[in-house]
């Protein structure tokens, strides 16, 4: 039995969703605490590949980093790298699909709490990465962390817009979900059978132990007050 669909998984998920945090998080720190013309509107396209189908989102995005696409052109001239049929552009779909669970749970964490709390940190002379770092972050980490456990599900079962993108090659773009897809294509029903019940323990495991962590959490707090 090849593996590989498990390990090309893990690390296309694993990456996707570091690259994610670390990208949704200052963004909707950035756009919760400020007003200006077409917020919504910003907002409404950061969020719209989780209404879009995922093949939408694999077209788009083949559109885009494509070799004749205005990115995916620059990028094999300039590097030499093709995102089209390969790793990377699995990870850039795990990426696509992800990134708005990650902002929606962040920027939901930012809201709430009392904003005059990093006020008063600022009045007092920190700076605003130090206001970040010692006091939004760790009062927005429990809705953070959901966020990223539903961010790494989310990119460990990406489908549509993988396949679009960089296709199913054996040993290089054959994720989990491919893997199950072309077993049932080609009437191997076993190795199916094998890759969702991997597939379903995966991501019972993870909303399994989130929803312990946060009773734990709650728990915790009460016990506190």
């Amino acid at each position: 039995m090849n593996f590989s669909p498990l390990t090309l998984s893990l690390q296309t998920a694993g990456i996707a969703t570091l690259i994610v945090f670390l990208t949704a998080v200052p963004l909707a720190r950035l756009i919760s605490r400020k007003l200006f013309p077409g917020k919504s509107i910003v907002e409404s396209l950061v969020l719209l590949p989780m209404v879009l189908p995922p093949t939408v989102v694999g077209f788009l995005l083949l559109y885009l980093f494509g070799n004749n696409g205005p990115i995916g052109k620059l990028l094999i001239e300039w590097f030499g790298i093709q995102i089209v049929f390969s790793w990377l552009g699995a990870v850039i779909a795990a990426i696509a699909v992800s990134f708005p669970l990650m902002y929606q749970s962040a920027s939901a964490s930012f809201a709430n709490y009392d904003p005059q709390i990093e006020q008063a940190a600022l009045t007092m002379g920190a700076s605003k990465w130090k206001v970040f770092f010692t006091i939004s972050f760790p009062l927005a980490w429990p809705g953070l962390l959901a966020g990223l456990v539903l961010t790494f599900a989310r990119a460990l079962g990406e489908f549509g817009a993988t396949l679009m993108l960089a296709g199913y090659i054996p040993g290089q773009t054959d994720t989990i979900p491919l893997a199950i897809y072309f077993a049932v294509e080609s009437g191997n029903m076993e190795a199916a059978r094998l890759w969702v019940f991997i597939i379903l323990a995966l991501g019972f495991s993870s909303i399994l132990w989130l929803n312990w962590w946060s009773k734990k959490n709650i728990l915790r707090f009460q016990s506190e007050k």
